[in-house]
């Protein structure tokens, strides 16, 4: 099927009352921190890492402008997306590859250690913040920008902004941190999530979409660490539900010719809870499955649940075997907007998407897309044995584009 004949839905999402939201810049909760930032860096506090251009001017919250660049881009990647859902990742870095944008995937990057600090298991304010300048400063060394792949990683980074901005004595103690180290001390203009860069290129996605999606039905589970913590900082869009509820992930969606259900408990956590993933796994899956997937099932019916933050993937997709040997009405595939997407646009399920590492099974979903998942299970088995035989040594990003 070509690309203009793809039946394509109607963009925007309604509104779940009838209010209205005006945004309004002097009406934030959360002061806008660039202004200050420049500031500091006139003053020789830290060095500004401008965002480079092209980028994408989009509306966060309260109707400030965020710019969310193209390319030129430093991947800061997610432990638990490169531990637990490689295709997470991988289908980030195809997407940019496919699109043809340059990018940077580091090697020097270090964990952000969010899930240390939101577990309360934390050492000190000083180190937290020294991961992440040190990070930041490992991205301006090598004249590309950090676009961070986690949610957790992201909604951090934000709060460890906001004190150094206010705080001169831990601004102080993490300089001497990173002068130690010999680095720069870099603050970025913009603190950018990787979903942002995907409401950034939605429209070019939509140019090359391979498979009629008109027929998937999708609901989105949008991530706490990325919209409710510095909440004036997160995408928001008057097309997505009257601009009321971040447009992460559904704007995309919705452009790649999904449609996207409403669910009453679209407002709730995961369940991952980063304590209670560690000490009270029973309740993380009671919560992921009994107060989100049950819901959506019951009130939407999808065939995919879509999100982006790598706990969120984690814990709505490895929960549902739990309930479902209770007989439970759960069963729906999980995966990020980025897997979606590049599976969309024609990335291979297995040798980019990864969903074999994904454990709610995801072949239906793949089938009603138009994608053979036993044709693409050979295609993976055949790269495998090829590895295995030593006529190939690892899979290239040139045999998967």
């Amino acid at each position: 099927m070509s690309e203009m004949e793809l039946p394509m839905m109607p963009r925007g999402t309604t509104p779940e009352t009838a209010r209205t939201f005006t945004p309004d810049p002097d009406q934030a909760p959360d002061e806008d921190l660039r202004e200050a930032i420049w500031e500091l860096g006139r003053e020789g506090e830290w060095i500004v890492q401008p965002v480079p251009e092209p980028y994408y001017e989009a509306r966060t919250k309260y109707g400030r402008i965020k710019k969310i660049p193209f390319q030129k881009t430093w991947h800061h990647k997610s432990c638990g997306q490169c531990g637990h859902i490689p295709g997470y990742s991988t289908s980030i870095f195809w997407l940019n590859r496919f699109l043809g944008y340059d990018y940077f995937d580091p090697r020097d990057q270090t964990s952000c250690t969010a899930w240390n600090y939101y577990a309360s298991a934390t050492s000190n304010q000083a180190a937290q913040a020294a991961v992440a300048m040190r990070n930041f400063s490992a991205a301006y060394e090598t004249g590309y920008y950090p676009l961070i792949h986690c949610g957790t990683s992201f909604g951090h980074y934000k709060e460890v902004r906001h004190e150094l901005v206010h705080n001169h004595e831990l601004r102080r103690q993490v300089k001497a941190v990173i002068e130690k180290l010999g680095r720069p001390f870099v603050m970025p203009e913009e603190l950018v999530h990787y979903s942002e860069w995907m409401y950034a290129i939605r429209d070019q996605l939509k140019e090359r979409v391979v498979h009629d999606l008109s027929r998937i039905t999708a609901t989105v589970h949008p991530a706490c660490h990325y919209y409710k913590l510095q909440s004036g900082d997160a995408i928001y869009d008057a097309e997505i539900y009257g601009g009321q509820r971040t447009a992460a992930v559904t704007a995309v969606v919705q452009e790649l010719g999904a449609k996207v259900a409403d669910y009453s408990t679209w407002y709730d956590c995961c369940g991952f809870g980063f304590r209670h993933i560690l000490v009270q796994r029973d309740f993380t899956r009671s919560f992921a499955t009994m107060r989100k997937i049950e819901v959506m099932k019951e009130e939407a019916n999808p065939d995919v649940v879509l999100t982006h933050d790598t706990g969120c993937v984690t814990s709505l997709d490895k929960s549902q075997f739990a309930t479902q040997a209770h007989g439970r009405n759960v069963g729906v595939p999980v995966m990020s907007e980025s897997q979606f997407a590049a599976l969309a646009v024609g990335a291979h399920p297995y040798r980019v998407a990864q969903l074999h590492w994904h454990s709610t099974d995801y072949r239906p979903l793949l089938q009603k897309m138009g994608i053979d998942p036993e044709k693409a299970w050979a295609e993976f088995q055949e790269d495998l044995a090829q590895i295995e035989q030593g006529s190939m040594e690892f899979l290239t990003w040139e045999s998967v584009l």
